[in-house]
């Protein structure tokens, strides 16, 4: 079994469970100072915050954001720390290039995806849902 942070862990499920790109921010931006100040983490804290941008009808936040994400992650593997790295930026490209067009294009926001690849990774944010529903905890 890997040894994920707990913060890493919450992030995921923040990102795919409950879509909360701002608990998402919260919890990755400390998992990023704790960590030195990796790209790799800020690249996906920044993609979410892009997201948490566009929700709040902020889209020249979110072009920037997405923009500055998409650039921190590209050059790492396709798969790093249990998810599908590769996958996640080309979702990422496709949404920064809508945002892009919102003036003549507008739609609406929409969640990304974060594929976990590590089956060990999935099972333990999956513990985290069941322990928040179990707390009653409203999910996004």
């Amino acid at each position: 079994m890997r040894p994920y942070d707990p913060l890493y862990l919450a992030f995921l499920y923040e990102f795919n469970v409950n879509r909360d790109y701002y608990e998402c921010h919260e919890v990755m931006e400390t998992l990023w100072l704790e960590e030195g100040r990796k790209p790799f983490y800020q690249g996906l804290l920044q993609i979410a915050v892009g997201l948490y941008h566009h929700l709040n009808a902020n889209v020249s936040g979110a072009v920037k954001l997405m923009e500055s994400g998409i650039a921190k992650l590209q050059g790492y593997p396709d798969r790093l720390l249990g998810i599908d790295v590769a996958l996640l930026l080309r979702d990422a490209e496709a949404y920064l290039g809508k945002l892009r067009n919102n003036g003549a294009r507008p739609f609406e926001p929409y969640p990304l995806e974060i594929r976990i690849v590590d089956e060990d990774l999935a099972g333990r944010v999956r513990q985290i849902q069941g322990e928040r529903e179990s707390d009653g905890e409203e999910l996004g």
